[in-house]
């Protein structure tokens, strides 16, 4: 069976076909979509749970290249007195309600796909991603097979066994780096959907696949500006559509511009964290001396998706330095909530707090957010405005990937000698590039839900329609209706 799968930076999906239509199987109790997220109790349980639940014929190998850190989970379990069928590492929700309960106390990482193709990672850190998204998609495809079973199969007593997997992946999974950062996050994703048991994968630009869900839908042939906006990436892709193209088993004519880069909601969130609460422990204030308090330890308490940041964040160095602040701030009281949260490891639940703020802004002018887990009765109002002023810097670089995507569009067209009709010049850069003009943009990505998203992406080319499509759901669409295409021989 094959299937398409979302292994996104905020929430994973997969999708099976039903006759002509898509269908998301619950990955969670109550909805589609699974949390990316992971808890273990302790790190090195991890390749310990990864061993678990390995295909019997890659366990040796597993257990020969990972030799050190199963036998420190050996110990670990020793020492924290678990018995060896007890669970210690949490996927999705249960990751996210082990990580409440027990912040200071365990290893947690929220969106490991943000991290993947980060340049300067050592070899074993690279193993350690490779260990969370193995053990996530293990997680997941169990989960789906289940599902399967109980909706279709359970009656006959059949086993729904999924093989094979298109996987979305976007334009440039880090802003730097280039193709050697590409080349290493789909290595790690091919390798863990392996070792999850799929028997053979293959990847898709996420804006194609968000935009082969919309195409399904025209009766015209267009050419759509598709931008995603997702958790962890903004991705734009210029692609011709409609009944003349989406029979076709090869789309690589149709695809005739692209860009993208790691801006994405975790952004959003933690530019909003910085602004909105970070002057509550400090940020801004005065030293005694009359200088300003210095803004790095504040930055690094929230770059949740910065593994340098979280690195120094949590050294005792840092704490050493935040002990320093407090005996220099003319508001030490403030500077004692930072040295709280680096305490504790509260960096995740001061995002996601933020998080809450992003999509309450969503329906409201002001919303306010409780902080309570560092303070009591410590509250924190945000406003739309300042959150549009907090957002600004990555919005602009969205604009400039719709920009520089319609100037490589039109390059393709003036490459292969077509109509120059659907190409317009415009004063979008330094050098005046010339860009292909879609017919509709068409949005979608969860965090493209914001009002500010919208209005920002809609105001660029304020006489071209902007549809908006299932935030959610339309990149696991897409990737299923091309596994339909590529592995239904199979």
């Amino acid at each position: 069976m094959f299937v398409g799968f979302d292994y996104g930076s905020a929430n994973c999906a997969v999708g099976i076909m039903q006759g002509d239509d898509v269908q998301l199987l619950a990955l969670s109790e109550q909805s589609a979509y699974l949390p990316s997220t992971l808890y273990a109790m302790d790190r090195e349980l991890i390749a310990d749970a990864v061993y678990r639940g390995l295909p019997i014929e890659l366990k040796a190998d597993y257990a020969k290249k990972r030799a050190a850190q199963l036998s420190r989970a050996r110990m670990v379990r020793h020492e924290l007195d678990l018995d060896a069928d007890v669970q210690a590492v949490f996927v999705g929700e249960q990751a996210v309600s082990a990580y409440l309960e027990m912040p200071e106390e365990g290893f947690y990482v929220r969106s490991p796909k943000s991290f993947l193709g980060a340049t300067g990672l050592r070899p074993e850190q690279v193993a350690l991603f490779e260990d969370i998204v193995t053990l996530m998609m293990q997680h997941i495809k169990v989960r789906a097979e289940s599902v399967l079973v109980e909706k279709q199969l359970a009656k006959q007593g059949g086993v729904a066994t999924i093989t094979h997997a298109i996987i979305g992946r976007p334009v440039n999974f880090q802003g730097i780096g280039g193709e050697e950062s590409n080349r290493q996050a789909e290595s790690i994703l091919t390798l863990a959907a392996k070792r999850a048991g799929f028997v053979d994968v293959d990847f898709l630009f996420e804006p194609l696949a968000a935009g082969m869900d919309y195409e399904a839908s025209l009766t015209d042939n267009k050419t759509v500006l598709v931008v995603d906006v997702g958790g962890g990436t903004t991705d734009c892709s210029v692609v011709k559509m409609g009944p003349a193209h989406k029979q076709k088993a090869d789309r690589s004519e149709d695809f005739l511009g692209h860009s993208g880069q790691r801006i994405g909601g975790n952004d959003l969130d933690i530019a909003l964290a910085m602004n909105a609460f970070m002057p509550h422990f400090g940020l801004g204030s005065l030293m005694t001396n009359g200088k300003p308090m210095p803004s790095k330890a504040f930055w690094n308490a929230v770059a949740v998706n910065d593994i340098s940041a979280q690195r120094e964040f949590s050294t005792l160095s840092s704490r050493k330095l935040i002990d320093e602040l407090v005996k220099e701030a003319e508001q030490p009281q403030l500077l004692n909530r930072l040295l709280k949260v680096q305490q504790q490891q509260l960096s995740y639940q001061l995002v996601r707090q933020a998080e809450r703020a992003k999509i309450a802004l969503s329906d409201a002018e002001n919303t306010d957010i409780n902080l309570d887990f560092i303070e009591a009765a410590l509250h924190a109002g945000v406003s739309r405005n300042l959150f549009e002023n907090a957002i600004e810097p990555s919005l602009t670089k969205v604009e400039a990937l719709m920009h520089q995507a319609l100037a490589q569009a039109a390059k393709t067209l003036a490459a292969d000698g077509l109509a120059q009709d659907s190409v317009t010049h415009e004063n979008v850069s330094a050098d005046n590039a010339a860009e292909c003009k879609p017919d509709v943009i068409y949005v979608t990505g969860g965090t493209a839900r914001s009002p500010a998203i919208y209005a920002k992406i809609a105001g660029i080319y304020p006489d071209i329609p902007v549809v908006v499509g299932d935030h959610f759901g339309s990149v696991t669409a897409g990737l299923t209706r091309w596994a339909q295409k590529l592995f239904a021989k199979h």
